[in-house]
């Protein structure tokens, strides 16, 4: 069968969102921007929570992923980023056959839990 597979931006963040939970040391995601914030607040939870992904500009057909991140306490930071920057670069190319040019992972918060 012939034909074209989209994945949305917003199908994309959810992968993305799910992969960077499954490294160790992270805690959750935060809200990325007000509309995370009120669906939060609304007792609404995505797996694209925390994550931000938009095309770039400079690399046609290619994405910059933002995601926003609390660690664990006790974690070394810079091996938890680099883990979730390599776990998402894996799953936007395997799982969504995208290319990301940019993951850019914002530590957000430490926390106990």
């Amino acid at each position: 069968m012939k034909g074209n597979i989209t994945v949305t931006e917003g199908a994309l963040a959810a992968i993305l969102g799910l992969a960077a939970h499954e490294v160790p040391g992270v805690v959750g995601m935060s809200p990325a921007g007000i509309r995370d914030s009120i669906s939060r607040i609304l007792g609404k939870a995505e797996a694209s929570e925390g994550v931000v992904v938009k095309p770039d500009p400079a690399a046609p057909g290619k994405y910059v992923a933002d995601l926003y991140v609390v660690v664990a306490f006790g974690s070394r930071i810079p091996t938890v980023v680099d883990n979730i920057g390599e776990r998402v670069q894996w799953a936007a190319k395997s799982l969504a056959g995208a290319d990301l040019s940019a993951v850019r992972v914002h530590v957000v918060g430490v926390s106990r839990g």
